[in-house]
């Protein structure tokens, strides 16, 4: 019913009190929501630099946000976190090879069309939709970070989305 539910306030020091999770089983846990898949892209003292991430999320629509999450022990991790300026590339459906490729290697782009942006960024030129971003906000998360973006542009195509859901693309 509206307007009775009691909520429980979190103790002071929830921040200290952890059940022990195991992380297999939480990550098993979240595959069961379906995510679609992005690459992002930011350029490294000049050379492209790419990475899978199906950790994307609108933010706001004013001002235009949307965020991204990167764990902290990836090798990209201190690029992309540093990085000013970054693109996010939602792929279509027929793109797992190109998903994988940049879940593997940084500059897989020996292996897809792409060009710079004026503003130094090296973006795909194949995707579903693309969002074009200044960085906003870097946020701990725990063993991640959270990299908000202000979208500056972004554009759409037409087709459907390359999902990702227990283990394997749908």
């Amino acid at each position: 019913m509206y307007g009775t539910a009691k909520f429980k306030q979190r103790p002071k020091d929830a921040d200290t009190v952890t059940d022990h999770i195991s992380p297999d089983q939480l990550r098993h846990a979240l595959s069961q929501f379906p995510t679609g898949v992005t690459v992002v892209t930011c350029a490294q003292n000049g050379a492209p630099l790419g990475m899978t991430a199906n950790s994307f999320n609108s933010v706001s629509l004013d001002p235009p946000l949307v965020l991204w999450s990167v764990i902290k022990t990836a090798g990209r991790y201190a690029p992309f976190a540093a990085a000013q300026r970054f693109s996010i590339h939602v792929l279509h459906h027929d793109q797992s090879d190109l998903c994988l490729g940049f879940a593997k290697n940084g500059q897989h782009f020996e292996h897809v069309d792409w060009h710079y942006l004026d503003t130094g960024v090296p973006v795909l030129d194949r995707c579903l939709a693309r969002f074009d971003c200044e960085q906003y906000a870097l946020h701990d998360a725990g063993d991640h970070s959270i990299i908000v973006g202000r979208v500056t542009h972004h554009t759409q195509d037409t087709g459907r989305p390359l999902i990702f859901s227990q283990g394997t693309f749908l």
